[in-house]
Formats: C-alpha cells, sequence, structure tokens
C-alpha cells in the first residue's frame, strides 16, 4: 500500500508539474475574456476533457500511433512551439482581447478553442503526453495502471477547478489589468514556445547529422 502511495504522489508531482494548471489560467483568461461565466465553465470543462481523453488515448496506444504515423514526440514539440508562438504573438498585440464574440458565434468559438489550443497542446502538451506513454509502459500491475489513471484524472480536476476561479480574478482585476496581464502572459509563451520548438528541433537535427556521417 505504501508503495503504492508513494507511487501515485511521484506520478501527481509530474503530470502537475507538466500540466501546469497556474500556468494554464492565464491564457484561459486571455482567450475568454469576452465569454460570459457559463461559457467560460463550458469552455473549461470541454478542454479538460479533451485534454483528459488525448491523456488516456497516448497512454494506452501512444507507441502504437506514433510507430503508425511514423512521428515522433520530438515533431510534437515542435508543432507545439509554432502554435504557442502564434498565439502568443496574437496575445502580446492585444488580438485576442479586440475578439469579439456574439451570441451565434460563442458556441463554435468555445468549440474550436476549447480543443486547440487549450486542450491540446496548453493543458494536454508534449510533456504530459511524453510522461503518460513513458509512466504506462513502465506500470508492473494493474494496481499501478489504476493509481496512473486515478492521479490523471485528480490533476485535471484540479485544472479545471483552477480555469474556474479565473472567472472570479477576470472581476478583480478588471478589463485593462487584463490586457496588461495578457501583454504580459504573450511575451512568456512566446518564450516557452522557441523552448519546445528548439528541444524537438535539437534531437532530430543531431539525428540527420550522425545519419549524414
Amino acid at each position: 500500500m505504501s508503495e503504492l502511495l508513494a507511487y501515485g504522489v511521484l506520478v501527481f508531482t509530474s503530470f502537475f508539474t507538466l500540466i501546469n494548471p497556474l500556468g494554464t489560467m492565464p491564457v484561459f483568461m486571455t482567450m475568454t475574456a469576452q465569454l460570459n461565466s457559463q461559457e467560460r465553465a463550458k469552455t473549461a470543462l470541454k478542454a479538460v476533457l479533451v485534454a483528459l481523453f488525448a491523456l488516456f488515448l497516448f497512454a494506452f496506444s501512444g507507441n502504437l500511433l506514433f510507430d503508425f504515423f511514423g512521428i515522433s514526440v520530438n515533431s510534437l514539440r515542435m508543432v507545439g512551439g509554432v502554435i504557442f508562438f502564434l498565439m502568443g504573438m496574437d496575445m502580446l498585440q492585444a488580438r485576442l482581447a479586440s475578439t469579439k464574440v456574439n451570441v451565434e458565434e460563442s458556441n463554435e468559438y468555445v468549440d474550436d478553442i476549447s480543443v486547440t489550443p487549450l486542450g491540446i497542446p496548453m493543458i494536454c502538451g508534449p510533456g504530459a503526453i511524453t510522461n503518460a506513454i513513458v509512466l504506462m509502459r513502465d506500470t508492473t500491475s494493474y494496481s499501478e495502471k489504476g493509481v496512473l489513471l486515478g492521479v490523471m484524472v485528480i490533476v485535471l480536476v484540479i485544472t479545471y477547478l483552477v480555469l474556474l476561479s479565473s472567472s472570479k480574478i477576470l472581476k478583480v482585476i478588471g478589463d485593462t489589468g487584463n490586457k496588461v496581464m495578457m501583454r504580459l502572459m504573450g511575451l512568456i509563451v512566446m518564450v516557452i514556445a522557441v523552448e519546445f520548438f528548439f528541444s524537438g528541433l535539437k534531437p532530430i537535427m543531431i539525428d540527420i547529422l550522425q545519419s549524414a556521417n
């Protein structure tokens, strides 16, 4: 029992660090600033469910999917980096804040951003996907598998609750505060994007150079 508890703590720590709900919240706040509280809650729930589905999918069949399509986690990091960079550019130039969402378009907007970029790769990013694949592959019993899946659910429930709290924060900081925070987060997201991109590019370039020699 103590071994399972220790394993659960290890899994929780790794997933909570990689998913980073507190780091996701400012981006979520920026992208949902024009939505009401109900639509914001709906967006948070959809994003978390998309992330949970993706994590479960990769945990059980990640290696098979990657081998079948001939792709690597490094390629996923590079794509995630490009998506993050474009999103950060929009945030830095306040394009997201200036986007007005009317009633007819709100459902479509919620569906769009809840899948990409919030669900994937913001919540369920390359790091979390790799972690799910590696940890599932290393499990030695059904008990460990159950703990792994249970911890994934717990971390994403916490993520959902953190995103929900963004409504209260938005009320406190107001529209001006949100725009200031959006620009600051835009810069940070662009830095993360560069790190993502080059962390994926470096191993690929090394493999190319080694194969050339």
